[in-house]
């Protein structure tokens, strides 16, 4: 305790008196804002997760600030943490429906305040030993804690500092008078409830109002203005043309108005007659709909070509794929008849029926559009548009901008019975069980949709387990129907206008829904399947982003079952294509790239089996690289170097020689026809690509990067400009570049496997290529290869802190460590226990240990994010000569760095968590036990520099 008073009374000094003062993050008061990749809402759920009870005083809370919490709020009830909630009928503001969202909180207990004017906005937090404290500008709601420009301060106190005391008295005193939220209470807010002027409602009769006014304005405008992005796009397609091109893909985000950017660009073409292609009759209305709003114009100009229609002489016309391409249709115009044609989901043109349209029409431009242009058939979409990307925004930009509705995401528990859970075998029966029905239904309940009735979509595995579960969710009093391809368009359309009046709630489907429909009342998007493709998983969430006046944000509740493909679920999320483990874990725990207010939680048991999907499947196997290559091979339109797989935010460049050696040899597996390179090229190819393209130290990259461009550069000139790039330096550090450069460093397997001979020597003070790379390079092919592997290194460099050996968070392995540590060759085969060398210390820890033949478990373990006791290998004891200088470190000046991995399915490389100060009063000999056996051990608690953040720290700690 003694400790914890010292630490908060150190972090108050800096806070309030003198901010040079160094102290622990932990208890340090900070000004809590919402700034990119940093919200109030991120500390709001550190402080959740890590809390014995939580108390909040709140004015204002919205259905879509309690979303931002459901999460967490529902895994600390299967804890058995309890919370307060205090807040009000102030202004009106808080809405009937949200005080229903409340009594959800089965571990949250709900009072109404009756003190005048309540305006509080507090959370307060009890821990083991003390306090901490949000107070300010933010209410409950998910635009303060993410995006709107607020002030909190964050303390942290004791049990008797006086602002806790005061808060809680006053808490207390209001909580005692309050009424207790219940069902009647609701009722009876709800029957003489009248909205605030400035809130949001979702009353129909607002809906009308509002299109009604909308629809007058329009007719009064005489035209319809872009938005932001279509004015980009639409100067982007104006410039393209200017180029003489006559072909231009348009890739946008579903949602985004891309009809509408099209009609907008056909407005400024002015065709004299123009040709609209979709897939669906459906679809033709809707955009003849949309384009007359924009065009204007007599009705007479627009027609449409179906199945059902044939108004062919129409200005504008609107025709399905299906039979503008039949022969009998298709010679009725000639191939010059459209000077502006548009094809919608142009993904779809790899089809006959598509090719068929692209050989015989001639316009002066075509358009396509797509929100997926990728891929997994391998046809190039990009091709059919001479590889002309006329504008492109996907789902984060989309985001960002504000062009389509907000979402939660909410990564939940599939249904689990006697310990099976539902995987990809997983028998009808038990898909369409009244236990796995009841599992759904609390689901869906649990975490609600915004709006006044739920509208939504799920999507099944199957057409069968959409027509049960439909039957058996309807035997439990929801609304639902089944929709597959057996169904008629009419009976499509028929159980749409159901979904909008009320009649139905849940439309259940298998992939008809994935593209080219428009819902946008939408409120509710259920998946009960396994995520097949990071694409497809986009489509059926894009469903809901459309914006629409009847609700505020759109509820993605996707069941998370024993899948194999559930490592796609972040990287659909995310964007992330690299196939990098490390990145996937990562956009498993920190969803900061999420803009806006949308916001994406896993519970935690779902969390756990994306995290054993990630472990358990192989991102670089032959065909995901093969995939992924062509994709990017295909939008260039030519070989992709290493570079444009990182400007592409494609395949990160160190899975692709991680997997080859060289990307040479890469492109040799992939079938491409390349110049031959020598034996001893293709190893010095590797050395490069292994060793320096990870850019974790500058000082190679840049000795190679002036040597490819003057040929020789002289001691003293290389340390200046290694001086001027602004990075550390030490004559040991330059000692280490040409020990890694000559290949000294490396065991004698290893120099084999680099061509054994030294890559850069030092020749009267000058460094230079050896003789043989020298004349490797005279090979145009070979340089390009050298000059590729330097840039990415460049590149990924950037990503680190230049002015030190490590950066914090980064990963590194043990041959990582001992060369950037200087040492003079690579003893990683040493580094299993702690290894005092030149005044410095790696620390590696493995901290989830399997417990097998071959593995003890050892007592390593954090005490909290900013203590961590360190366990040594076995048969140690505190005299030992390659332990005592650990514990004495910090009094003989011996830098100690700790490096943690969550365990061995994370591959060799290990998490750099900073220097720590070893406390030697908490040095110990100790013993574990072994297979019934005692060893001899040696435990310190070591005290790191840096606390680990809050999302590090849970993913290494959680098992």
């Amino acid at each position: 305790m003694e400790h914890l008073i010292s630490k908060i009374e150190s972090s108050l000094h800096k806070g309030f008196i003198d901010q040079n003062k160094h102290v622990s993050a932990q208890f340090k008061p900070k000004l809590l804002t919402n700034k990119a990749h940093e919200n109030v809402l991120s500390t709001l759920l550190q402080e959740l997760k890590t809390c014995k009870t939580f108390t909040f005083s709140i004015a204002f809370i919205t259905e879509g600030g309690l979303a931002t919490l459901k999460t967490m709020l529902y895994d600390l009830e299967k804890k058995g943490i309890k919370g307060r909630i205090l807040t009000s009928t102030f202004l009106s503001f808080n809405q009937p429906k949200m005080f229903k969202e409340l009594l959800k909180l089965k571990n949250v207990e709900v009072r109404l305040t009756s003190v005048k004017g309540f305006h509080s906005k507090g959370y307060i937090f009890e821990h083991e030993d003390y306090y901490s404290l949000i107070v300010g500008s933010s209410n409950l709601t998910d635009s303060a804690l993410k995006t709107n420009f607020e002030w909190n301060v964050f303390l942290t106190s004791l049990e008797e500092g006086e602002v806790i005391h005061h808060f809680k008295n006053q808490f207390e005193d209001a909580w005692h008078e309050g009424t207790l939220l219940t069902d009647e209470w609701i009722a009876a807010y709800a029957q003489n409830y009248i909205a605030a002027p400035f809130i949001k409602t979702n009353s129909s009769n607002i809906i009308e109002m509002r299109t009604e006014y909308l629809t007058n304005t329009l007719a009064e405008s005489l035209t319809i203005k872009p938005n932001k992005m279509q004015n980009e796009a639409l100067q982007q397609i104006k410039a393209l043309r200017a180029t003489g091109a006559k072909k231009g893909l348009i890739i946008s985000a579903t949602g985004t108005g891309k009809t509408f950017l099209s009609a907008f660009d056909v407005r400024n073409f002015q065709p004299k007659k123009m040709l609209f292609i979709v897939h669906r009759e459906q679809i033709l209305k809707k955009a003849m709909s949309d384009y007359r709003t924009i065009l204007g114009g007599n009705e007479v100009d627009y027609g449409i070509l179906s199945g059902n229609f044939k108004e062919v002489k129409a200005r504008y016309l609107f025709a399905t794929i299906q039979t503008i391409s039949s022969e009998r249709y298709l010679q009725q115009f000639v191939s010059n008849e459209f000077d502006y044609i548009l094809i919608d989901e142009v993904h779809r043109a790899g089809a006959q029926s598509y090719q068929t349209i692209f050989n015989y029409f001639e316009p002066e431009f075509l358009l396509g559009m797509t929100a997926t242009p990728e891929r997994t058939d391998n046809f190039n979409i990009y091709e059919l548009f001479d590889y002309n990307i006329a504008y492109e925004i996907r789902l984060q930009a989309a985001l960002e901008e504000d062009m389509l509705c907000p979402f939660h995401y909410f990564g939940v528990t599939e249904y689990e019975k006697d310990g099976v859970i539902i995987d990809e075998v997983t028998e009808l029966q038990k898909l369409v069980s009244h236990e796995r029905v009841q599992h759904i239904i609390k689901k869906i309940n649990y975490y609600g949709f915004s709006g006044d009735k739920v509208r939504g979509l799920m999507f099944c595995s199957s057409k069968e387990e959409a027509r049960q579960l439909s039957d058996t969710l309807n035997e439990q009093g929801l609304k639902t129907c089944a929709l597959t391809g057996d169904h008629s368009q009419n009976e499509r359309e028929e159980a749409i206008k159901k979904l909008t009046s009320g009649e139905l709630e849940y439309i259940l489907t298998v992939d008809i829904f994935n593209e080219g429909i428009d819902i946008p009342f939408l409120n509710q998007i259920v998946m009960l399947r396994q995520t097949q493709s990071s694409i497809i998983f986009i489509q059926q969430l894009g469903r809901g982003l459309r914006k629409h006046d009847s609700k505020d944000y759109v509820t993605i509740i996707d069941f998370i079952g024993n899948y194999k493909n559930n490592y796609l679920i972040p990287i659909a999320l995310s964007g992330d294509r690299s196939m990098n483990k490390d990145n996937v874990r990562r956009r498993t725990v920190n969803t900061d790239y999420i803009q806006g207010v949308s916001t994406i939680s896993f519970e935690e048991i779902a969390k756990k089996r994306i995290f054993e999907a990630i472990n358990n499947t192989n991102l670089s196997t032959l065909k995901i690289l093969k995939e992924t290559y062509s994709e990017l091979k295909n939008r260039l339109g030519k070989i992709p170097s290493l570079l444009d797989f990182m400007h592409q935010e494609s395949l990160d460049p160190e899975v692709i020689v991680n997997y080859s050696d060289n990307y040479y040899s890469f492109l040799i597996k992939m079938k491409e026809e390349l110049p031959s390179l020598t034996t001893y090229e293709l190893k010095t190819l590797s050395m490069f690509s292994l060793e320096l393209l990870n850019g974790k130290r500058i000082h190679e990259i840049l000795l190679i990067d002036i040597l490819l461009k003057n040929g020789s550069i002289t001691k003293c000139e290389f340390i200046k400009l290694v001086k001027n790039f602004g990075t550390y330096l030490e004559e040991e550090t330059i000692q280490s570049v040409e020990n890694i450069l000559s290949l000294n460093f490396f065991v004698t397997v290893a120099r084999e496997k680099y061509g054994n001979k030294p890559l850069i020597v030092l020749d009267n003070d000058y460094y230079k290529f050896s003789d043989e790379i020298a004349q490797s390079l005279k090979n145009e092919n070979y340089k390009k290869f050298i000059e590729d592997i330097i840039g990415c290194a460049l590149e990924k460099n950037k990503h680190y802190d230049s002015t030190q050996p490590f950066t914090i968070y980064k990963k590194y392995s043990r041959k990582d460590v001992c060369r950037l540590l200087n040492w003079e060759s690579n003893a990683e085969g040493t580094l299993n226990g702690g290894h005092v060398k030149s005044n410095t210390c790696p620390i590696f820890v493995n901290y989830h240990k399997v417990e097998d033949d071959a593995t003890v478990h050892y007592m390593d373990e954090f005490l909290s994010n900013e203590v961590f006791k360190w366990c040594s290998t076995k048969n140690r004891k505190i005299t030992a000569k390659d332990i005592a200088p650990i514990v004495k470190s910090d009094s003989e000046n011996t830098t100690v760095h700790l490096f943690v991995k969550k365990h061995n399915g994370e591959g060799k490389d290990f998490y750099y968590l900073g220097n720590v100060k070893v406390d030697e009063s908490s040095a110990i000999n100790d013993h574990l036990i072994d297979k019934g056996k005692a060893y001899n051990v040696v435990t310190m608690n070591m005290i790191l520099e840096h606390p680990v953040e809050y999302n590090m720290y849970h993913y290494l700690v959680e098992e």
